[in-house]
């Protein structure tokens, strides 16, 4: 059996475990998100960086081309014709530092020192070729030792004739080639098997340091690329993950108080209750009430029992207390009601048959219980008399006395469950007028043992019938009890001493007189305790 306490505990402990999962939950996926978020723009940066050098680099190119058209004209041609107008193309072209004129691998013209006759390998050994070529090289002739970019046209047909042009690429790389800290600390252009790197010049290879990494990206249109080096972008967005922990923990703990307001519904009692009801593990059960006189059955009290299968069995000490406060014991009245009627032919069909059925105090304003039994119980028009019993707990001034007074015209008895043990008044005695008042358990134990408690059982007794009121004694267990209660009148008798509660299923074998084993439920031995 649970207890009210534990129950509680353990969805207020669920309740706790789910919200924390989930704050949890939230600071991990925006910590994550953040990180991924980071690194994703860092390595946009990283991208936009080199794009940025290649374009710039390429719309350097680009002009130099039609340059190298207008300029291969002038191959063959005196010196003196031809300088002028490779000045002006220079000029024009602003990055271009000299133009040369080469025929018979000789270069006879240069756009800066006029005519000329020097071997063009002695000035770059890979000239002259039968292919164009773009490279980086070192100035042996006007700037000595300063990187400069070659680039080299053949005359068609021709490998010893062609047009060189030297781009002033250290200007250059101060211009498209400076880091972007912190997403790049190195940039470094590649044309052909040669390197250059902002503020170190020429490289014979590319080295990364630990802990940095390296991308490169190609020209489409141009024989270069761009390689940039620096942090890993996912480990510059770890590193700054820690400026992202308050926003995150803030958000975690928002996520955190939502999940609990909306898990007050959801993982609570009430819900466990309204699961019940949805899934059938509710089962109405019977006890006996035998006459006193002759010891025969005269009706019966209906009793509910739940087995959750996620708390096993629940004793209705626990939940129907719960349900009142939650508002969700008129379903389950309604439920008794549907199962009684569902099963109405198992008991005798005598008027004289009693069966009871107990009810919350709270069901009676506005006449909802008259609604209930209008739906469910009369238009079956069972023969049996039905009986109510309100239980002494409940706040029973606050029943509305007009109710009460239709239930009497409509043939319902009324009953006060365990009385003397809750709110006694016999102000309200006369007021609810019921018909039945049943002794409590307590009381009926005490007989032979308490001398108080056996004169106030006595009390009770003589009150019962001088207002004219049928008494049901609870709880009896030995003969003596038995016999002490018939001496006094008491008309029906209820305990262990005839039955306990049983599935309603069970209950007409045991009117025929079989003895029974003790009750099961699919295949759970139920608990033997009295439920209510």
């Amino acid at each position: 059996m649970q207890t009210a306490q534990r129950i509680l505990r353990g969805y207020r402990r669920r309740r706790l475990i789910v919200c924390v999962a989930l704050a949890v939950l939230a600071l991990f996926l925006t910590l994550s998100a953040r990180y991924v978020s980071e690194r994703n723009v860092n390595e946009q940066r990283r991208q936009a960086f080199n794009q940025r050098v290649i374009s710039t680099l390429e719309s350097i190119l680009v002009p130099l081309e039609q340059a190298n058209k207008d300029v291969m004209p002038l191959v063959g041609m005196s010196c003196q014709v031809a300088q002028l107008k490779m000045r002006e193309h220079a000029a024009r072209l602003q990055t271009v530092r000299s133009i040369g004129l080469i025929k018979d691998d000789i270069l006879y013209c240069s756009s800066i020192f006029g005519a000329r006759a020097v071997p063009v390998h002695l000035l770059q050994p890979r000239l002259p070729s039968t292919q164009p070529l773009l490279f980086l090289t070192i100035d042996h002739s006007l700037l000595k030792g300063t990187p400069i970019l070659l680039s080299w046209i053949p005359l068609a047909n021709s490998r010893h004739d062609g047009v060189m042009q030297i781009i002033n690429i250290e200007l250059l790389t101060g211009l498209i080639l400076e880091p972007e800290r912190p997403w790049v600390s190195r940039a470094i252009l590649n044309v052909s098997d040669s390197h250059l790197e902002y503020g170190k010049g020429l490289l014979q290879r590319i080295s990364v340091d630990e802990g940095q990494v390296s991308h490169e990206m190609a020209s489409e249109k141009f024989a270069f690329s761009v390689t940039t080096i620096g942090p890993a972008a996912g480990a510059m967005a770890l590193g700054n993950l820690p400026t992202q922990l308050p926003l995150a923990l803030i958000l975690s703990m928002l996520i955190g108080y939502i999940a609990w307001l909306a898990t007050a519904n959801r993982m609570s009692f009430s819900w466990e209750i309204n699961v019940g009801l949805a899934s059938h593990e509710f089962e109405v059960f019977c006890q006996p009430l035998m006459s006193a006189r002759n010891l025969q059955c005269v009706g019966v009290e209906l009793l509910l029992r739940w087995h959750n299968p996620r708390q096993g069995w629940i004793s209705p000490d626990v939940f129907i207390p719960l349900a009142e406060q939650q508002n969700l014991i008129a379903p389950l009245t309604r439920f008794v009601l549907e199962e009684t009627i569902r099963q109405i032919d198992i008991f005798p069909k005598s008027r004289d048959f009693h069966i009871g059925i107990n009810v919350a105090a709270s069901h009676f304003h506005e006449g909802e219980i008259i609604n209930d039994l209008r739906r469910h119980w009369f238009p079956s028009q069972p023969i049996q008399k039905l009986t109510l019993e309100l239980t002494e707990r409940d706040a029973l001034p606050d029943v509305d006395h007009r109710v009460v007074r239709d239930l009497h015209r409509m043939g319902v008895d009324l009953a006060i469950d365990d009385f003397g043990t809750g709110q006694s008044s016999l102000a309200y005695l006369e007021t609810l007028n019921p018909n039945v008042l049943k002794i409590d358990k307590s009381f009926t134990a005490a007989i032979g043992t308490d001398a108080v408690n056996s004169t106030v059982t006595d009390i009770i007794i003589a009150l019962a019938q001088r207002l004219g009121i049928d008494l049901v004694a609870e709880g009896v267990e030995t003969q003596q009890q038995a016999e002490y209660l018939r001496r006094r009148g008491v008309n029906v008798l209820q305990g262990y001493l005839f039955a306990r509660p049983m599935p309603l299923s069970e209950f007409p074998r045991w009117l025929r007189g079989n003895n029974t084993p003790p009750p099961r439920r699919k295949g759970h031995p139920v608990p033997i305790i009295p439920l209510r």
